[in-house]
């Protein structure tokens, strides 16, 4: 029996120690976990040297895209030169001879022409659909 002993606390003293040696202080972890739980399921147990972090999302929201990757404004420093070119000349048209605008003086020109535009637009869009018809 004491042999038994013996044997089993030769075995089990090393563990400690060994356990010890993988979590030096000032050492960081060799792999951190990020875990999302929906519903009630538990967090996974640390395996080694592992930091298991775990957050809990609502259910509701498990296909959602996250917050991150959502589209956000423009940021005009994120923005090519060309695109804020483009951009301004766009917004300094109000007003100007065929803008179709109601500011200025020759801003009401340009809307005849959209209005024909969107015209011939619908045109083609019935015809197509006529076309399909058998």
């Amino acid at each position: 029996m004491n042999r038994w002993m013996l044997l089993a606390a030769v075995i089990v003293a090393p563990l400690p120690a060994l356990a010890q040696d993988a979590r030096e202080p000032g050492r960081p972890p060799q792999r951190v976990r990020n875990v999302q739980l929906v519903g009630d399921e538990k967090c996974p147990p640390a395996v080694g040297d592992e930091i298991v972090v775990c957050g809990r999302i609502d259910p509701g929201e498990v296909y959602r895209i996250p917050e991150e990757f959502r589209e956000r404004p423009a940021n005009p420093a994120n923005t090519a030169w060309a695109v804020r070119a483009e951009q301004m000349m766009q917004d300094n048209r109000a007003g100007l001879p065929d803008s179709c605008s109601p500011v200025g003086t020759g801003g009401q020109t340009g809307c005849n022409a959209q209005f024909m535009d969107n015209w011939r637009a619908q045109q083609r869009d019935q015809r197509r659909r006529d076309n399909l018809v058998p």
